[in-house]
């Protein structure tokens, strides 16, 4: 099965099942608490990281955060918790 279908074939279960389409099509949720403090669930590993840019990847593509003293103060499988004087959330 092309890799498109099954996107459509998922997300289509996803909504006739009422179950959230992050966890059935392995989508990041993220969750900013203002402009300090930012969850990211259902990452694929951080490619970049430094104080003033952290890029990570998922199922989506690479989100790039930019800002100022960022870092990480919890990494674990499924989740990322990023500190720091965020500036910008971007998705490439």
């Amino acid at each position: 099965m092309p890799k498109r279908s099954s996107e459509q074939l998922k997300s289509f279960l996803s909504s006739m099942l009422d179950l959230p389409q992050d966890v059935v099509l392995d989508l990041p949720r993220l969750i900013a608490l203002g402009k300090t403090q930012l969850y990211i669930e259902n990452h694929k590993g951080i490619i970049e990281y430094t104080p003033e840019r952290i890029r990570v990847n998922s199922a989506i593509g690479v989100i790039r955060l930019t800002g100022k003293g960022m870092s990480i103060k919890t990494i674990e499988t499924e989740e990322i918790l990023v500190s720091g004087q965020l500036t910008s959330i971007e998705f490439l």
